[in-house]
């Protein structure tokens, strides 16, 4: 799936997880769009379709570089959907 960064992501919240490293995020979705009050990192998307999601780490002190269960924000389950397709279908992992 396409998908567009830097997305107006107000009013998203927690939707799921998906477990990866950090490189591989950094691989499938571009570094991330910074950070935020309880994120040390985070990736806005917007994807073809419409369903915008955030992945990010949530009260980490340091950003995560090992196996990690990010977090996937969205309006719906639609982003988890969206998020872990693009994942699995771009990644080499």
């Amino acid at each position: 799936m396409k998908f567009t960064k830097d997305a107006d992501v107000n009013m998203t919240s927690l939707q799921g997880y998906v477990p990866a490293y950090y490189h591989e995020l950094v691989e499938v979705f571009g570094e991330p769009d910074g950070g935020g009050d309880k994120t040390t990192v985070e990736w806005c998307l917007e994807f073809e379709d419409g369903t915008v999601a955030t992945i990010y780490d949530w009260k980490e002190y340091e950003t995560p570089m090992g196996l990690y269960h990010w977090h996937i924000g969205g309006k719906n389950k639609q982003a988890v959907h969206a998020v872990t397709s693009t994942f699995k279908e771009t990644s080499n992992a």
